[in-house]
C-alpha cells in the first residue's frame, strides 16, 4: 500500500521476530496450569494471532471489547466495555494482549475489572508501548517494542478504521511532520 502519509516505523520481519520471542517467555513464565489470553478488540486481534502460534504450550483464547478512542487520534478518556468475556477467569493465569499501550487510562480500568474475577494472576502483553504518555500507572510484563509518541497504524491499529491490514507498523504523518524510524 502506497500512501505519501505512511512511514514505516516497524517493518514486518521485524515484528515477528519479537513476537517469536514473546511467545517463547510467556511459555517459559507459565510452563503448566490454564493460561488465557484476553485479546482486547479490534486492533490486538492481529498480535494474539501470531502470539497463540509463537507459544509452545495451549492457551485458551477470548476477547473483550474496550473503547475510548472513537474516530479520532484522541482518547476520550471514558472507558468502555463493548464486549464482555465469555469465560470465568477464576484460578487461571491471565495475560491481556494489548496491541499498543499509551495513556494507560484502559489497562488501568481493565486491569481492575478483572482483578474482580479472582485469576490467579494477570499480566499484561503489549505489543506496542508508549510511556511518553501515560497519564495513569500501569505495569507492563511483557512488551514488543518501545515506540515514539506518534499516532502510529498497521497491523492491528487503525485509523477511523482504515491501515488495520498493513504488515508493517507506520506512523501516520499529519502534513509537514518529520518521519521518525526505529
Amino acid at each position: 500500500m502506497t500512501d505519501s502519509k505512511l512511514r514505516v516505523l516497524l517493518p514486518s520481519h521485524k515484528i515477528q521476530a519479537r513476537i517469536r520471542e514473546l511467545g517463547e517467555e510467556i511459555s517459559r513464565d507459565y510452563p503448566e496450569g490454564n493460561l488465557h489470553f484476553i485479546c482486547i478488540l479490534k486492533g490486538a486481534c492481529f498480535f494474539l494471532t501470531d502470539l497463540a502460534r509463537a507459544m509452545k504450550r495451549d492457551v485458551f483464547v477470548d476477547f473483550m471489547g474496550i473503547s475510548t478512542y472513537g474516530k479520532g487520534k484522541t482518547s476520550s478518556g471514558e472507558v468502555k466495555v463493548t464486549k464482555d468475556l465469555d469465560i470465568s477467569l477464576e484460578g487461571a493465569n491471565v495475560v491481556i494482549v494489548e496491541d499498543i499501550v499509551d495513556s494507560g487510562v484502559t489497562l488501568n480500568y481493565l486491569m481492575h475489572l478483572l482483578e474482580q474475577r479472582r485469576p490467579k494472576s494477570l499480566r499484561i502483553a503489549t505489543l506496542l508501548d508508549k510511556p511518553e504518555r501515560r497519564q495513569r500507572p500501569v505495569e507492563v510484563g511483557y512488551v514488543g517494542f518501545t515506540i515514539p509518541d506518534k499516532f502510529v497504524v498497521g497491523y492491528g491499529l487503525d485509523f477511523a478504521e482504515k491501515y488495520r491490514n498493513l504488515d508493517d507498523i507506520c506512523i501516520l504523518e499529519e502534513a509537514g511532520e518529520t518521519a521518525v524510524t526505529a
